[in-house]
């Protein structure tokens, strides 16, 4: 099972061997420690809970009792994958960044920065109302939403709303580097998510 959590630091560029630039993104990537197993026989699958960068304050008892069930400290981020290969994991176990390859292709899940109640214009890319023949106030107003019949919004209407927090994955994403020692990825590219957001990185 090749997959790690990882936070997104930032964008730059390197040359490659013909002197070309290529950009990527630099992911901070693990490590992280297996949590809890699940079988077929006790669960009715397989599957491996990760945790990714300790927690050290405000943890509940809840989560204090669950990790202390499995011996493990404390996570800020747990994720569950399914084990399709059905490798043997402990709790505890460490999973690092050289189980990628350079050039292997991965495909990366992050969530979008949120950005609250956004009208149209900006969540829809309306063009918004004439700037003239007495339209001043309404620039960036949706119009109108519908005709007469039938008398109710459809679903589906663009309009003003909750905008960001959506998962976005990105596939076939090349690896460029792998550096164990500073647990960094480098990978061909742009990746979805903020600066320090939370990445999961997927063998494909």
């Amino acid at each position: 099972m090749k997959t790690i959590l990882g936070t997104k630091i930032g964008m730059t560029q390197i040359f490659n061997q013909n002197d070309e630039a290529v950009p990527v993104t630099i992911i901070s990537a693990g490590p992280c420690y297996v949590v809890k197993t699940k079988n077929i026989t006790t669960d009715g699958y397989n599957a491996v809970q990760i945790g990714y960068e300790e927690k050290k304050k405000n943890i509940n008892r809840p989560l204090k009792g669950y990790f202390a069930k499995y011996e493990v400290k404390p996570f800020k981020y747990i994720k569950e994958f399914r084990n399709q290969e059905n490798q043997t994991f402990t709790s505890g176990q460490k999973i690092e960044v050289d189980v990628f390859s350079v050039g292997e292709q991965v495909e990366i899940s992050g969530w979008v920065k949120g950005r609250g109640f956004s009208g149209v214009v900006k969540r829809h890319n309306f063009a918004g109302g004439p700037k003239s023949h007495g339209q001043s106030d309404r620039l960036r107003a949706p119009g109108a939403i519908g005709s007469q019949q039938p008398q109710r919004v459809k679903k589906g209407t663009r309009m003003a709303g909750h905008l960001g927090t959506d998962q976005i994955t990105i596939k076939n994403l090349e690896i460029v580097k792998v550096d164990p020692e500073k647990n960094l990825l480098l990978v061909k590219g742009a990746v979805p998510g903020p600066k320090k957001g939370l990445l999961i990185i997927k063998k494909k």
